[in-house]
């Protein structure tokens, strides 16, 4: 197997993990939606701020580094930050 293909597969297994862990805590706010909605919006903007500084880190010592890159994982790198934006957006316009 060559570098470039156990990187991918690594990239893939990661991104699969971080659908779990979001999918995970959707299910547990949604088990504990009565508690939890007063804190939505900070809770919202917490994981939005830790998760957009964790990705930029990451993908900036990924650059640094000899690490190969892998078009969809630039392309998914993109897609989240266009994401981000548009709840970043959403919670905005929500406030007001």
């Amino acid at each position: 197997m060559t570098n470039s293909t156990q990187i991918s597969r690594i990239k893939g297994a990661e991104l699969l993990s971080s659908i779990g862990a979001g999918v995970l805590g959707a299910g547990i706010a949604l088990l504990l939606v009565n508690l939890l909605v007063p804190y939505a919006v900070p809770i919202l903007l917490l994981g939005l701020i830790s998760h957009a500084a964790g990705m930029f880190q990451k993908h900036r010592l990924e650059q640094q580094g000899e690490v190969v890159r892998v078009w969809w994982v630039e392309t998914l790198y993109w897609l989240c930050w266009l994401g981000l934006a548009a709840l970043l957006l959403f919670i905005i316009v929500r406030q007001f």
